[in-house]
């Protein structure tokens, strides 16, 4: 597995980079001090120090607006994912100051300039009490009881059924009279009276 990241650096601290790099493998440097980079961080994870040489500058871990993948190339022709990168290490000149939040709101390309704002739907404003009574409705199902939409409860019985609920009785509907008839009640099969 290979480990990714991307470090944005100050223009003059890019040049020192780039010289080292292509700098020959067997050629020894004259100044060995001037060679080492060394990157650390502090116990919260997100600001630390980056040291070229004897110089340190302050550093940053920052996530970024949207997940970039890398590729890499054996024949120039095929490309092979390589890794999903989501955070960028920003080194700083020592007067710059400290970003105040974790998230850098722009992309790395020009194009992604305010990616956060204008590319982005805004999350929805929600009322919280409704969103605590749909978790409790959520909690309730989970746990067995079922929930019907006038909020009554039904309690679960052992083995997972439902408790029937006591029948409705029915109430004395008219019929509509037709022809000129008298209207006549309706009677439920329940009705136990008898007729003299």
């Amino acid at each position: 597995m290979e480990q990714q990241f991307i470090l944005r650096v100050p223009p003059s601290v890019a040049e020192r980079i780039e010289r080292l790099m292509n700098q020959a493998a067997g050629a020894s440097s004259s100044n060995p001090d001037d060679a080492s980079l060394d990157l650390s961080f502090s116990e919260d994870g997100r600001s630390g120090t980056f040291m070229i040489g004897n110089e340190s500058f302050p550093a940053s871990l920052l996530d970024l607006p949207t997940v970039m993948e890398s590729y890499k190339t054996y024949d120039d022709s095929v490309l092979i994912k390589t890794a999903d990168i989501g955070q960028m290490i920003m080194v700083r000149e020592e007067d710059d100051p400290a970003p105040e939040v974790v998230e850098y709101t722009h992309g790395l390309t020009p194009p992604m300039r305010d990616a956060r704002r204008r590319r982005f739907r805004r999350e929805p404003d929600l009322n919280a009490e409704l969103v605590h009574r749909v978790e409790k409705h959520l909690m309730n199902i989970m746990h067995g009881v079922s929930v019907n939409q006038n909020a009554s409860v039904i309690e679960v019985g052992e083995g997972g059924k439902k408790a029937a609920p006591a029948p409705a009785t029915k109430r004395n509907v008219q019929r509509p009279a037709a022809n000129g008839e008298e209207a006549e009640a309706e009677r439920s099969d329940s009705d136990e009276s008898v007729d003299p």
